[in-house]
């Protein structure tokens, strides 16, 4: 079987949302309208036709043997702006001791943030269950082609990335944490207040409580979710941590997950990429494999090549020649497809 990663079109909007239906994403939801808007947005974003705020890129990941969907990923360009800021909980430390008493107090506290000049946002990785154990990796694919992208465009996005990770849930998909704290406020279930959020956040800024929220008066089953990833959500975590990303010490006002991010120019996939411009020749070999990108005819494509290269050229193995369909001439940007997994600290 061969993969190609590239931009969604509209004719993806059935196998799409067939997609979706196997996952429950809030920022893709199962629904036709709202796939086929994200898809004209997509369209346009790509095609430079949207202010940078209003800017959301849609990649999937094609089996091109059988021509369908089987993995999506997004990014948005600019998430928190004056109209829709970005909205979290800042996770802090608070020292309280009594000297009469000698003794004293760590308590971590929870307080409301707003970011109306926001990063970039990654997010929407799906990949189909019956694909998810190929060798080929396709939610690394899907997921670190984006970077690509922004490596080519660096003006099209902002100084910071973020990624937020979902948390443990129940199984009937409700979050612990808002129930402790955020439905206490809002009256609202779950899901409700986080899909209004999506394009209104006026309820946030006048509900929920502007004084700091120590943890230790939450419950124990909202403490314990908090800042954590759900085990579904952990490759994806040890991936983004193997480029670069860290904790951010904030977490989702809803569900409690945690908030990863990096710097634009420190992301390894940005950092780390090199562009090249193929030669239709044919090496004597092909010693190298990364992941590769390219903006042509039919918009951007990228794939996990092999390659030779030799100062400002590179040349593809026949098998990646045809994979990622790129013409001799083209521009190309090249990453690695591998990273080392970072060191933990000994403690």
């Amino acid at each position: 079987m061969t993969f190609l990663v590239r931009e969604v079109r509209h004719d993806d909007l059935n196998q799409l949302v067939d997609l979706a239906r196997q996952f429950a994403l809030l920022n893709l939801p199962a629904d036709k309208k709202v796939i086929a808007g994200k898809i004209d947005r997509s369209v346009k974003s790509f095609a430079g036709e949207l202010p940078k705020h209003e800017t959301e890129y849609l990649f999937v990941v094609e089996d091109t043997e059988e021509q369908i969907v089987v993995g999506s990923s997004l990014i948005m360009a600019k998430h928190g702006t004056e109209e829709i800021p970005h909205s979290y909980f800042k996770v802090l430390e608070r020292n309280h001791s009594s000297r009469d008493l000698g003794i004293g107090f760590i308590h971590k506290v929870l307080r409301f943030q707003w970011d109306a000049d926001g990063p970039t946002e990654i997010g929407g990785l799906l990949v189909d269950k019956m694909y998810r154990k190929r060798p080929e990796k396709l939610g690394k694919q899907i997921s670190l082609s984006r970077f690509l992208y922004m490596g080519m465009h660096p003006e099209r996005f902002e100084d910071r990335i973020l990624c937020e990770l979902t948390p443990p849930l129940t199984e009937e998909g409700r979050s612990e944490f808002w129930e402790a704290l955020g439905r206490r406020f809002t009256g609202l279930p779950y899901q409700e207040a986080d899909l209004i959020s999506q394009g209104n956040k006026e309820f946030i800024r006048t509900l929920f409580p502007e004084e700091d929220i120590y943890m230790c008066l939450l419950d124990a089953k909202a403490r314990l979710v908090l800042g954590r990833v759900g085990e579904q959500t952990k490759p994806a975590q040890h991936l983004l941590e193997s480029i670069g990303f860290k904790y951010l010490e904030e977490v989702d006002p809803f569900d409690g997950g945690p908030h990863f991010g990096v710097s634009f120019k420190e992301a390894l996939p940005i950092k780390l990429g090199q562009r090249f411009v193929l030669e239709g020749g044919i090496a004597d070999s092909y010693p190298e494999t990364g992941l590769l990108g390219y903006v042509g005819d039919e918009g951007f494509r990228a794939g996990l090549v092999t390659f030779d290269r030799e100062g400002d050229s590179i040349f593809l193995s026949p098998k990646s020649q045809k994979t990622v369909g790129a013409e001799a001439g083209q521009e190309v940007f090249v990453s690695p497809f591998h990273y080392p997994r970072p060191h933990k600290e000994q403690t």
